[in-house]
């Protein structure tokens, strides 16, 4: 069977392997990577998912894109031990259903990318008897679930950057008291900030012999596991040949590659493209015209803020479009966002439909839905939830909102709308007390490129 390959959403750099797509994260001509052909699951196969369990679905999508890569007892392996929490659907009203991604390790959805990513970004490069430093840049979630993914892998180093002022207490401290071999950085700025020395350091040939790579969703590697729970919701609510349609809570859009699934024949009516404030998308939808929102705007759903998310430039190309950042000789962004082929909007407003909710709309869907279905939601599961009541979906439609983060990493949040203390879940416990250990540095690459080549 012949390996999947992967090719650039720049078209400028040759074509790679999983494992070489994986290791690199982003494609040297800044590009994301994308499969040449995403491969289909027959409706056999996806309604026999009725009856597996969650490992079991994942390793059964997953491993058509590992053909040739790693044996299957072995990937089996790896993925059971990834995925050994649960993954509640809890049911609002009619056919409308809460999926709760926060019941991992450190209680936010990132931890079905992150677990898998770690352990299979270990098994290659030990292979190698090679040695990865992993940058990821985080707008609140994805710092705590890969480093707590990648923490004491031998042969691994992981830089983790922060916008300072804009992830909560809990959220910090889960990048900043492991040490050992991670390495944590508040920047002074913007999660776009942040996203942008990132990226700019893979292709910084002064850096190759850090052997760098990606933890961000701009790796292809950190997507495809999160295509994985949209066939689980599926297979444990849908009725035969009925379609769905997910609302999904969206900042970098990594978690809406459920497009993936779809493209692999998951029957997915609809998209609902949930954002807080920053509405590039819902704006770029109506006008046909993209614009990032720089600076981003801070809001109490703070994974989500992000003006420019990396992964529209595949949505985008998935469309028939290019979506790209202008860049100077040494890699700094001239412009970001450049529209360079519009794709099919026509086709883009029939799959997705997109809405932007306020800090107040946000609040005011915690309070209601509490107060009428004892359901507890955060910031970002209310974004979702408000952007799906805004929609005006048919209660006859089988819909599943993504609960992206337990409401316990919020509760300054939860304490001013509902005057309640949200229960503390087990992963979260003794986190307050524990001592932490991070620098601030100024939004400045060469910086930022002297911490990552200090290893102090």
């Amino acid at each position: 069977m012949p390996k999947i390959l992967f090719r650039s959403t720049n078209n400028k750099a040759e074509l790679v392997s999983f494992k070489e797509a994986l290791l690199k994260g982003q494609a040297p001509d800044y590009g994301l990577y994308m499969p040449v052909k995403i491969p289909k699951l027959s409706k056999g196969i996806i309604n026999s998912m009725k009856d597996m369990n969650y490992d079991e679905i994942a390793f059964t999508v997953m491993k058509e894109f590992l053909k040739g890569e790693i044996p299957d007892d072995e990937f089996k392996s790896i993925v059971k031990e990834a995925y050994n929490f649960n993954v509640p659907l809890e049911k609002v009203r009619d056919k409308v259903y809460i999926m709760r991604l926060d019941e991992g390790p450190t209680a936010a959805f990132k931890d079905f990318a992150a677990r898998l990513m770690a352990r299979l970004m270990h098994y290659f490069a030990s292979k190698e008897n090679k040695k990865l430093t992993v940058l990821v840049a985080t707008s609140g979630d994805t710092g705590g679930a890969v480093a707590a993914a990648f923490y004491g892998l031998k042969n691994m180093e992981v830089v983790v950057l922060f916008p300072e002022k804009e992830v909560t207490g809990r959220q910090r401290k889960q990048m900043t008291t492991l040490g050992k071999n991670i390495k944590a950085l508040a920047v002074k700025g913007k999660f776009d900030d942040c996203q942008a020395l990132v990226k700019r350091a893979f292709n910084d040939k002064e850096l190759s012999g850090l052997n760098l790579t990606s933890a961000n969703s701009i790796n292809f590697g950190r997507l495809l596991p999160q295509a994985v729970y949209y066939f689980y919701a599926y297979s444990k609510l849908a009725e035969a040949n009925e379609k769905i349609i997910f609302s999904v809570p969206s900042g970098n859009f990594g978690n809406l590659m459920g497009v993936i699934a779809r493209e692999m024949g998951l029957p997915v009516e609809k998209f609902i493209v949930a954002v807080n404030e920053n509405s590039e998308f819902p704006d770029f939808l109506e006008s046909g015209s993209y614009k990032p929102v720089a600076p981003s705007r801070k809001c109490s759903s703070n994974a989500m803020d992000v003006g420019h998310p990396s992964n529209l430039a595949r949505l985008i190309d998935l469309y028939g479009g290019w979506l790209y950042d202008e860049r100077d000789g040494s890699g700094e962004v001239i412009e970001q966002g450049v529209l360079k082929k519009k794709p099919d909007m026509k086709k883009l407003r029939q799959d997705f439909v997109s809405v932007s909710i306020s800090n107040e709309e946000a609040n005011e869907t915690i309070k209601n839905t509490y107060e009428k279905y004892k359901l507890l939601l955060e910031p970002h599961g209310a974004v979702g939830f408000a952007a799906l009541e805004k929609a005006k979906i048919s209660k006859d439609e089988l819909v599943v909102c993504l609960e992206t983060a337990d409401p316990a990493k919020f509760p300054d949040e939860i304490k001013k709308v509902l005057n309640i203390e949200p229960k503390v879940p087990k992963s979260l416990a003794g986190l307050d007390s524990k001592e932490e250990k991070f620098e601030v540095i100024s939004n400045s690459y060469e910086e930022f490129k002297k911490k990552i080549k200090n290893k102090d």
